[in-house]
């Protein structure tokens, strides 16, 4: 931990790493689902290390909705249809140096036992700056082509997929085996613009007067996200495949091999793909990728390495959003000076009062950017910047950049003053101890909150109701329909009114009035999430609700809690990750009459059910083992990871509360400790057993 760190409080920590869950979230959204970025990539790459290294630090403060959770976006509001992916389709780490490159190699090499001198062999690719696309064949044709969405639900994107020329409809093979190609193969990559391609459709789009696109990716995801696929097809979209999915039958043992099938199948490959087997080859190649970069027919912002052995890839598994297999080694940012022209303020869902700087437009890279986030009050003090100022802007991609650094700090000019005032309802703006963030004051009766707060009660991770997306809300919203989450269980009754509506016909009002009816008796632990209270996120109320299990005793607690009930707080607290945070939280969501208003609304009209765990139940499920000593045939973290997919939790110490210990040469005092409590002991042999067992 470094001298940063040890002088972090805890609290200011769980404040910083609550910001950086929220903002990383939101600009994922932006970027994966909206394709309108409004940061540079190496803006969200610094707020992606500063959470990695927070975490690291204070590992028991890890969040529900830790950005090392997610992947993507949620596909919510798009008019395509949803796919599920039969496999997750995961994002990629980064690395920004030399140092992080042979360090990510180092835990390769550590998680599998390997000897110092055991080569590894990698894959070199450059990573293109496009749409993430799995396409999924059957006896060698195409019959489903789905974006990522957030690596959980894609959109279906399968007709406008089959106008693009890179993408065969029927696999090809030079054997002439009727075993060539596998019965099932997902293949998956990137679906982009060439850069000339994109001038030239600009150009046009321009002389036709209609919408100008920002980047290369931009124009390529909402050229493919497209209803109409005479739209896509008059696009010069290509694809490049880039690794797979699910399969029946892989034609090699390495990556490198099934990439060369892939390309003898008919699937276009970037023509950087190289194998290495020193680190030093490997950082020659990227060194030689980022000289090229400029004069590529194509944007990228990395070289991607993989490890080369599959049976080694099985072995080291994934993370919660990435496998441990593979590593992005990101390009530094491009810079361009420009003036700030003015500061807006945002506000968001939770009240958040955010600074936007409007630029005098700069072309950064070849893209031409005019606005940046920066971040809050603090982010203004430390850079000093004020309307007028010169400022350095970078960029690592095309999206909106940051600025880096301001180049008219000694001259004279009138301060930037914060507002102490919601712009939007003119409520206070104060910030929570303990955080930088200023927020307004008016809750419920500020639009700007009401409607994020809506946007969120429908989201996918909340309610999930189809048809009603942030453009339904807006227009809901505007015309005073829907004012609180409640309101959106009242539109049953304005169906002949909703038909007279631009843009709704017969079939999408039925279709959405079916869809809020089918949430009546909905999973109380969604309906918890989607009320958007602070720091109860999905896991937090499935934990709640896995104690209190309906809406109406979780309302009780929370009332004691308003009135700082201590036997209320220590109730609450003994359940396993629910600490002071939470618990404030719900005592400061029932002390305003406002918000049990709203919660008893909503239960209400909903009537949630009782709820039910949907966690998956083994005999180690809810069980904690320890493994101590030298395991010989995997390494501690892969067995950690062992125990977890069977549902138990992995531990570091022995306790009462042990339920097993794995035992290998060399087991010391955890050993000695487990024999004086009686705790169930075993070696690594037999608990391979177990884990084959299940078959994981």
């Amino acid at each position: 931990m470094n001298d940063e760190m040890k002088n972090l409080s805890e609290a200011d920590a769980a404040n910083e790493l609550m910001r950086l869950a929220r903002d990383i979230a939101r600009h994922n959204k932006l970027y994966h689902a909206l394709d309108n970025p409004k940061i540079s990539d190496a803006d969200y790459d610094a707020l992606i290390r500063r959470n990695n290294a927070l975490e690291e630090a204070f590992p028991h403060l890890i969040r529900d909705d830790s950005p090392n959770k997610q992947v993507g976006a949620a596909v919510d509001g798009s008019p395509l249809s949803k796919v599920t992916h039969e496999r997750r389709m995961m994002s990629l780490d980064n690395g920004f140096s030399d140092e992080d490159i042979a360090d990510w190699l180092g835990r390769v090499r550590r998680y599998l036992s390997l000897a110092d001198d055991e080569m590894i062999a990698v894959t070199a690719e450059d990573k293109i700056d496009g749409l993430s696309c799995s396409l999924r064949y059957e006896r060698g044709e195409l019959v489903l082509a789905a974006t990522r969405g957030d690596g959980q639900v894609g959109e279906d994107v399968t007709a406008n997929v089959r106008t693009i020329s890179d993408i065969p409809q029927q696999l090809q093979s030079p054997d002439i085996s009727d075993d060539a190609i596998p019965e099932l193969f997902e293949i998956r990559g990137e679906i982009y613009m060439a850069k000339d391609d994109f001038a030239a459709l600009n150009a046009a789009q321009q002389k036709a007067d209609k919408k100008i696109f920002a980047n290369p990716r931009n124009a390529a995801a909402g050229s493919l996200r497209q209803k109409d696929t005479t739209v896509t097809a008059a696009r010069p979209l290509k694809f490049w495949a880039h690794g797979w999915g699910v399969h029946s039958a892989l034609p090699a043992d390495t990556a490198y091999g099934v990439m060369q099938a892939i390309k003898t199948w008919g699937l276009p490959l970037s023509p950087l793909v190289k194998r290495f087997e020193t680190l030093d080859d490997v950082l020659a190649h990227y060194r030689g990728i980022e000289n090229r970069r400029a004069d590529l027919n194509y944007d990228i912002d990395g070289v991607v390495y993989k490890v080369d052995r599959l049976d080694w890839q099985d072995r080291l598994g994934f993370l919660a959003k990435a496998p441990r297999w593979a590593l992005a080694h990101k390009f530094p940012a491009e810079k361009a000076e420009t003036t700030l022209e003015a500061i807006d303020i945002q506000v968001g869902r939770t009240g958040k009062l955010t600074p936007v700087g409007r630029l005098k437009p700069v072309t950064v890279g070849g893209v031409t950017v005019s606005n940046v986030t920066l971040h809050n009050r603090d982010e203004i003090a430390r850079l000093g910047v004020r309307i007028g100022d010169r400022v350095l802007v970078q960029r690592a991609g095309d999206v909106i950049p940051q600025i880096a650094e301001n180049l008219s700090r000694d001259e004279s000019r009138e301060e930037y003053v914060f507002p102490q005032q919601c712009p939007i309802c003119q409520s206070e703006a104060i910030a929570e101890e303990g955080e930088v963030d200023l927020r307004c004051t008016g809750g419920l009766i500020c639009s700007a909150q009401a409607k994020e707060r809506l946007k969120h009660f429908v989201s996918r991770a909340a309610l999930d109701i189809d048809g009603l997306g942030d453009k339904s809300i807006e227009e809901f919203s505007a015309i005073g329909w829907v004012k609180s989450p409640a309101d959106i269980f009242t539109l049953r009754y304005k169906r002949e009114e909703l038909l007279k509506r631009e843009g709704w016909q017969e079939k999408s009002v039925d279709n959405l009035l079916a869809a809020i009816e089918a949430k009546q008796g909905c999973d109380p632990a969604r309906l918890l999430f989607g009320l958007g209270i602070r720091h109860i996120g999905t896991t937090t109320s499935r934990d709640l609700l896995q104690n209190y299990k309906t809406m109406d005793a979780l309302k009780a607690l929370g009332l004691r809690l308003a009135q700082d009930d201590e036997e209320a707080l220590e109730e609450v607290m003994s359940i396993d990750g629910i600490g002071p945070t939470v618990s404030q939280a719900l005592g400061v969501f029932f002390r305003e009459e406002p918000n049990v208003v709203v919660w008893d609304a909503l239960v209400d009209l909903v009537k949630p059910v009782e709820y039910i765990s949907n966690i998956k139940e083994t005999e180690w499920s809810g069980k904690t083992i320890v493994f101590t000593g030298k395991l010989e045939n995997i390494s501690r973290d892969e067995a950690k990871s062992q125990a977890e997919s069977l549902g138990a939790k992995a531990a570091g110490s022995v306790s009462k509360k042990t339920d097993l210990l794995v035992a290998g040469p060399g087991a010391g005092s955890k050993l000695k400790k487990a024999q004086e409590l009686g705790i169930e002991i075993i070696d690594e042999s037999s608990w391979q057993e177990i884990y084959s067992r299940y078959n994981v």
